[in-house]
């Protein structure tokens, strides 16, 4: 043992190097991480921002019954809570059919209602901006920053499969696999359709992901799962109508818009 580590014969105003890094150390390993909190942090704090999407419907016959509830999609709260951004195709006539437009915010027996109407589209890159009465929810923020590259971590929280799982959000973790266009040009004019000239027109860059995405998870936030920035809003069925035409049978691949649509909508 060095001199002036011995307890004895160490000089009064010496300290001892291997306890003052030992201290160090611990002090360091003590602060908290440089980019921010875990999912699970990340999720405690949006889960009362993400909603599911759908209608209410009276049952014929018996007005003083409960209406019935169906959900078509996801969807999460911005700017001051009482705005929620879905897919278009989520809150669209063709997929709706009948029934009021409704948001269902909380899980499971503790759902509250909120009734919706539709404030502002963007059919263009399948967004929807809704309006609720009632009770006011927590936002999700918004990433200011452009386009991330591929490889970036993230998580997207939704409803997979409606009311069969009923509502208990799901969360979902992966990467960002490719920033990808949203249509491709066709290697025969045959394989052409009305969406697709449309996109080619109109060519934007998408995310596409490696998590899988499932019917009822349209409309869900992507977000960076360290700080719960959104990126992106989960949507297959818009990107591969025209992206995936010329295969039989679409891909299991999961797509998003990026968030600067959403931004330009709020405006």
């Amino acid at each position: 043992m060095p001199r002036h580590c011995h307890p004895i014969l160490r000089p009064a105003r010496r300290r001892c190097p291997s306890l003052s890094w030992f201290f160090l150390l611990t002090a360091l390993l003590s602060l908290p991480p440089a980019h921010g909190g875990t999912l699970v942090e990340t999720l405690a704090r949006l889960r009362g921002g993400v909603v599911a999407v759908g209608t209410l419907t009276q049952p014929p016959g018996d007005p003083k019954s409960k209406p019935q509830a169906r959900y078509l999609g996801t969807g999460f709260a911005v700017a001051t809570g009482g705005l929620v951004v879905t897919n278009f195709h989520v809150v669209s006539g063709k997929n709706r059919k009948e029934g009021r437009l409704a948001v269902f915010s909380g899980k499971g027996r503790e759902a509250r209602i909120h009734e919706a109407k539709i404030l502002k589209t963007d059919r263009e890159h399948d967004l929807a901006l809704l309006e609720i009465w009632g009770r006011r929810l927590t936002p999700l923020s918004l990433h200011e920053g452009g386009l991330l590259p591929a490889g970036r971590k993230t998580a997207f929280t939704g409803f997979p499969l409606g009311m069969v799982l009923g509502l208990y959000p799901v969360t979902h973790e992966g990467i960002i696999a490719a920033v990808t266009p949203a249509a491709i040009p066709a290697d025969s004019s045959r394989r052409l359709n009305a969406a697709r000239i449309r996109r080619l027109r109109n060519p934007f860059l998408v995310y596409q992901l490696d998590a899988i995405a499932y019917p009822g998870n349209s409309g869900s936030p992507l977000y960076l799962p360290e700080n719960g920035k959104v990126i992106g809003v989960v949507n297959s069925v818009f990107v591969k109508g025209s992206k995936e035409s010329v295969l039989s049978t679409p891909s299991g691949i999961t797509y998003a818009i990026p968030v600067k649509y959403v931004r330009k909508l709020l405006q």
